[in-house]
């Protein structure tokens, strides 16, 4: 049960200095336990799918509370939401992977490719040019549409440099992040029900599979499936 997160993160929220916090620090602590607690049995869980988790905590993958306000004109201190990003590797990683986010009113899971740096996003690019049709397999597939609904991530208005625009593929190969989002009820984290984030993670894991295959080439080309 985490039946206190959600109630402090909205305290947190009205009361967003650092007088507060300090006063409320046992609080935060025993929620950010209850947080870690429940991200190692997510891990536990996508760890019998994937196994570039396997071995990563919690401490590693979950998001520091502070927010690093020097060149932000928001000068709140704190984040109100948990954030948690499991991959190799952790929050640290580059690698398409898994994302949990519990903010009161906006809970959701997603995962895929958000602001990759050029060179990723050129490696992706290159392998929707050689293989988009395992990629529209993947965001097509209808527990992956009921889940998710579909491939999102902010797009170009025009077509990428070095592909033209009428490429058989130019709706994907304008997408510059590749993610898939999923929102859901605070109650899910009220109870604590790690199967449910698991469950739809592992319905995400193919397209996370397709970017992570395309980040591994360098001057190789890409993996086609024929």
């Amino acid at each position: 049960m985490m039946e206190s997160i959600i109630p402090f993160l909205k305290e947190l929220q009205q009361n967003n200095n650092r007088e507060w916090f300090k006063s409320h620090k046992t609080k935060y602590e025993q929620t950010r336990k209850e947080f870690e607690a429940f991200i190692e049995k997510v891990i536990a869980g996508i760890s019998t799918f994937d196994t570039q988790v396997v071995g990563l905590t919690s401490k590693a993958s979950v998001f520091r509370i502070y927010r690093d306000v020097r060149f932000s004109k928001d000068k709140r201190p704190y984040k109100t939401h948990y954030g948690a990003f499991m991959a190799e590797n952790g929050r640290k990683s580059s690698k398409a992977g898994y994302y949990l986010h519990i903010e009161p009113g906006n809970c959701f899971l997603g995962g895929g490719l958000y602001r990759p740096n050029s060179e990723q996003l050129s490696k992706v690019r290159q392998q929707i040019d050689y293989d988009a049709a395992r990629l529209r397999e993947v965001v097509s597939e209808q527990q992956f549409k009921k889940t998710f609904g579909g491939l999102t991530g902010s797009q170009l208005k025009t077509s990428p440099r070095d592909y033209s625009g009428d490429h058989p593929d130019i709706d994907l190969l304008r997408f510059k992040d590749f993610l898939a989002t999923h929102f859901f009820d605070d109650k899910i984290i009220n109870i604590g029900d790690a199967e449910y984030v698991v469950n739809r993670f592992k319905v995400m894991k193919p397209l996370n599979d397709y970017l992570n295959d395309a980040l591994l080439f360098e001057d190789e080309e890409p993996q086609v499936n024929f």
